[in-house]
């Protein structure tokens, strides 16, 4: 009986994107836009404009680092340091039904071996999808521990095998390929992130540098063992793998169009309490002066995130009261919102102080199928509006349009380009498919880079 890692390699190997449903491409071109202007975004963070310049040190040619001056590096480093800053802002795309931002963990990778490799606008669409879709099923195998973040750990081998469709590998080529990435793969934890420790991005990151690395050791003759994934997965780490979930609907449902998009700059759980804050908040009709205290209630998850006072910017992105206080005071909880200046500011630290997170078990009962919130805003004049919300805005039941999903990519990608040059770069994204090499997409963004 067939091994369902082969099986699934084989159909990574022989898929051709004329076998890919229009709809599923056009969905995976939006997917490439948001993630590409998450990435420009992030290295506007200090930490990965440092960590640039450390491996700018022994830069040489090659591909493309998306940051100001566009630098070249080998394929393996630009693609880390590119994956680690698409993570450092939060607002990388997901996966509705299971723990995996596939996108910024898959896509950095893609990009940097297909610059090299000098590959088509297709090709490097085509891989998407693929790697895509096999983080995604690795996810739905796994059984994650509890503490255990997304990062580095089912999109390594999604990338991996991105990476080998990309060079044209055959089935026993890509399947030792994905094999191999089970070595590579992380043990990031939760705690790192209300911690505000920035490592954790680094771990999604390394998953750009598995998609060059794997493939290419599987083209050397490495070899690993048959049951590496199973084995890391079940008894390493992870809790739990049924491989059986590998093959599920595999060619008819490609799962890079069951993602999620995210607006806010903050973790997922917490959405469903801001959605039920927003409402109470335009209700009130108030200024913050006027907030006696917020009561949020939600499920286990959520409720950990209810640090009063974010240590960082990036800690502030797993803190309820910090979100709250962000909708209350500037309207939103977008980029903006968690930067280090507002992170600091007096105003928002002492709003934080009135915003109390508690766990709910009568919610922690409809999790996972629902990532449910209460929400109590009590005013100082007495005043008391309760609102709940069971699903958040931009999940499957109330996604996000693509006129909002491009319209977050201009204020990312307008922090590193001319206006001219956002615009121009969103229409060739469009049309991936023409590209005759990645050199379309890097002289738009070396023409059009901002002062």
């Amino acid at each position: 009986m067939t091994n369902p890692v082969d099986t699934l390699a084989e159909f990574v190997s022989q898929t051709q994107l004329k076998d890919i449903p229009d709809t599923v491409q056009r969905h995976a071109k939006l997917v490439l836009l948001d993630t590409i202007g998450v990435i420009l975004a992030g290295f506007e963070q200090p930490e990965v404009q440092a960590l640039q310049k450390t491996f700018s040190a022994t830069a040489g040619s090659g591909a493309t680092v998306l940051t100001r001056g566009w630098p070249a590096n080998d394929p393996r480093t630009a693609a880390l340091i590119n994956g680690t800053a698409g993570r450092s802002i939060e607002l990388c795309e997901g996966h509705r039904f299971v723990a995996c931002q596939a996108g910024v963990q898959v896509l950095p990778g893609l990009l940097a071996s297909a610059e090299v490799l000098g590959r088509r606008g297709e090709d490097l669409l085509l891989s998407l999808i693929l790697g895509y879709d096999v983080a995604v099923r690795m996810g739905y195998a796994l059984t994650p521990r509890p503490l255990a973040h997304q990062n580095g750990q089912s999109s390594m081998i999604g990338a991996a095998a991105g990476g080998a469709r990309l060079r044209n590998l055959n089935a026993q080529q890509t399947g030792q390929a994905m094999r191999i990435a089970a070595t590579f793969v992380l043990t990031p934890s939760y705690t790192n992130a209300v911690a505000g420790a920035t490592t954790l991005n680094a771990a999604g990151g390394m998953c750009g540098l598995t998609a060059s690395l794997a493939p290419e050791m599987a083209q050397a003759g490495f070899i690993a063992q048959e049951g590496a994934i199973g084995e890391a997965f079940a008894n390493l780490v992870g809790d739990g793998y049924q491989e059986s979930k590998l093959l599920d609907q595999l060619g008819t449902t490609f799962e890079i169009t069951r993602n999620y998009f995210r607006l806010r700059a903050c973790c997922n759980p917490i959405y469903a309490s801001l959605d039920a804050f927003e409402e109470a908040w335009e209700q009130a009709q108030v200024i913050p002066e006027q907030i006696e205290r917020v009561e949020v209630y939600t499920y286990r998850f959520a409720s950990a995130m209810q640090s009063q006072a974010p240590l960082n910017g990036f800690a502030s992105k797993y803190s309820l009261p910090h979100a709250v206080a962000a909708i209350a005071l500037r309207g939103n909880a977008g980029y903006g919102s968690f930067t280090e200046s507002f992170v600091q500011s007096p105003e928002v630290a002492a709003l934080r102080q009135r915003v109390f997170v508690t766990e709910d078990p009568a919610l922690n009962a409809q999790f996972p199928k629902l990532k449910p919130s209460r929400v109590t805003l009590t005013l100082k004049n007495g005043l008391t509006i309760t609102k709940t919300c069971e699903s958040a805005k931009g999940d499957f039941q109330k996604p996000y349009q693509e006129s909002e999903i491009r319209e977050k990519f201009h204020e990312l990608a307008s922090l590193v380009l001319t206006d001219r040059g956002v615009t121009e770069l969103e229409r060739t994204i469009d049309c991936v498919e023409q590209w005759k090499s990645l050199d379309t997409l890097m002289n738009v963004l070396r023409k059009h880079t901002s002062s």
